[in-house]
């Protein structure tokens, strides 16, 4: 495609490598900012340098937060002997939108995915292990996707975490096998929570 400006230009350029934005919808994208007043361009663009540069990882559970610890670290009335892992920042988000877990949460930060090239040593396997053993941790859930990755990291984290005596549970399977988490409808997830299952259990089917 043919532009009249080569800012124009570097502009779609630079917006397409967004995740499912291309080159047309980039275009649009940037014609529209061109037609908004300047301090809104200019609040979008100081939004996105503060997000890049001042957010954080809570200390604790590797959630993103705007302080040392986030919110749900922070909150007294969490109930800090039950902890939910979840492969990313959005399932923390998932989760939280049904309001029916009242614990706390370890972000891994990926799942065991060999074809991608990640291991245990990428994930906060040791953090999690080191939350455990300190935090006074009665009971872990696992709350992955249903996936064949998702299934070997649970595998490789009851092995980590078993010898610790802690209460292994994982969700139960209302959601469908190979859906990502973040994508499932809060009033399934709410009751998959709410209905989670002793891992033992799950390993002997």
């Amino acid at each position: 495609m043919d532009y009249s400006s080569k800012l124009l230009a570097r502009a779609v350029d630079e917006i397409a490598q967004l995740p499912g934005i291309g080159k047309r919808s980039a275009l649009r994208l940037a014609l529209h900012l061109l037609k908004q007043p300047q301090a809104q361009t200019q609040h979008l663009t100081e939004a996105l340098m503060a997000l890049r540069s001042e957010i954080n990882f809570c200390a604790k559970c590797h959630n993103l937060s705007d302080q040392p610890l986030c919110e749900i670290c922070a909150n007294p009335k969490r109930d800090a002997t039950i902890l939910c892992v979840v492969e990313d920042i959005r399932d923390v988000m998932a989760i939280e939108s049904t309001s029916q877990f009242k614990g706390l949460y370890h972000v891994l930060g990926g799942i065991i995915s060999p074809m991608e090239g990640v291991g245990p040593n990428d994930l906060t396997l040791d953090a999690l292990v080191q939350r455990v053993k300190e935090e006074g941790v009665n009971e872990i859930i696992f709350a992955l996707s249903a996936t064949v990755e998702a299934d070997t990291t649970n595998f490789y984290m009851y092995k980590l975490l078993g010898p610790l005596g802690v209460k292994i549970s994982v969700i139960a399977r209302g959601i469908p096998v190979g859906d990502e988490l973040e994508y499932t409808d809060a009033l399934t997830l709410g009751r998959s929570i709410q209905s989670r299952l002793p891992y033992e259990e799950v390993l002997r089917e």
